[in-house]
């Protein structure tokens, strides 16, 4: 199995427990600030992967620390609006939607601003995974909102996120700049909390921290390191792509966890989803009119 393969499915996995921490999220945050939740899910995320790859600690140069607090900065600009928008103001399912436009924006952003040749291949199947996440996530039609737009602007900054991760990849050793960007992202949410008039500091509800164990583990150390080192072999459009399972393993989760409803249009659009990373895999023979 050839090492994009792996890290395809590694990164898949990492999509599941993405998935998963959607229903937890909701369990945990509860009343409580979402501002203190992702400043602890951050800082155990960085403690774990501080921890993981100490041996690594010594070869953290001036130049890794840079790289790590420059994938950091869109990263928390990210998390921070689509969070905002989605406990605040906006649904679920219009988040998820808006969230999943990075399948398209990615590959627009490269073409704008690094004169990225795209290929066609690419752009269809963006958009027939679009599709597919349009098909799971809305039930009506889409308002304009102030929410929507946070969520829209959180995606802006995961898009560049994706596509700084895939240059910085190409130029150096992505794992020396892990331990600078977790901790840099924990450090700016701690920031926000402590101007967030809302926070609270010590919940003593046990879920609260169960969730915080959980995000800060696997959706957050396991899924952006994965995510980070994948883009060695995997282009930003296509892990992007696979960004889009996220509601397909959410509403798994939700059914198991919270006994929430699976529909037909969960079983479609995931379908057309999963087509749509297969046909991203497909190499087309081009063909001889001669």
């Amino acid at each position: 199995m050839s090492k994009k393969i792996t890290f395809i499915l590694l990164l898949i996995l990492g999509v599941a427990f993405w998935g998963i921490s959607f229903p937890v999220t909701k369990l945990s945050i509860g009343s409580f600030s979402q501002s203190t939740f992702l400043f602890y899910r951050f800082a155990v995320a960085a403690l774990a992967i501080t921890l993981i790859f100490f041996k690594n600690l010594r070869s953290i140069s001036l130049s890794s620390v840079k790289a790590g607090v420059t994938l950091a900065l869109p990263l928390a600009f990210g998390i921070h609006f689509q969070t905002l928008g989605l406990v605040k103001h906006t649904s679920a399912s219009e988040c998820s939607f808006i969230a999943g436009m990075s399948v398209v924006l990615v590959p627009l952003l490269k073409l704008v601003l690094y004169k990225t040749k795209i290929d066609l291949k690419t752009w269809l199947a963006g958009f027939v995974a679009l599709s597919g996440l349009f098909v799971i996530s809305i039930t009506k039609e889409i308002t304009f909102s102030t929410a929507n737009l946070y969520v829209l602007t959180g995606t802006l900054g995961f898009a560049f996120y994706l596509i700084k991760v895939e240059y910085l990849a190409r130029e150096r050793n992505i794992v020396s700049s892990l331990i600078p960007m977790f901790w840099t992202v924990a450090f700016i949410m701690l920031v926000i909390s402590l101007f967030d008039s809302t926070a609270n500091w010590f919940p003593v509800k046990n879920e609260f921290w169960l969730g915080i164990i959980y995000c800060g583990l696997f959706s957050t150390a396991y899924v952006y390191s994965v995510s980070n080192i994948s883009q060695n072999y995997i282009s930003a459009e296509k892990v992007a792509l696979i960004y889009l399972f996220e509601p397909v393993f959410a509403a798994i989760a939700s059914f198991f966890i919270m006994n929430e409803g699976f529909s037909l249009r969960l079983v479609v659009g995931g379908s057309l989803i999963l087509a749509a990373t297969v046909l991203s895999e497909i190499k087309f023979r081009k063909i001889d009119l001669e």
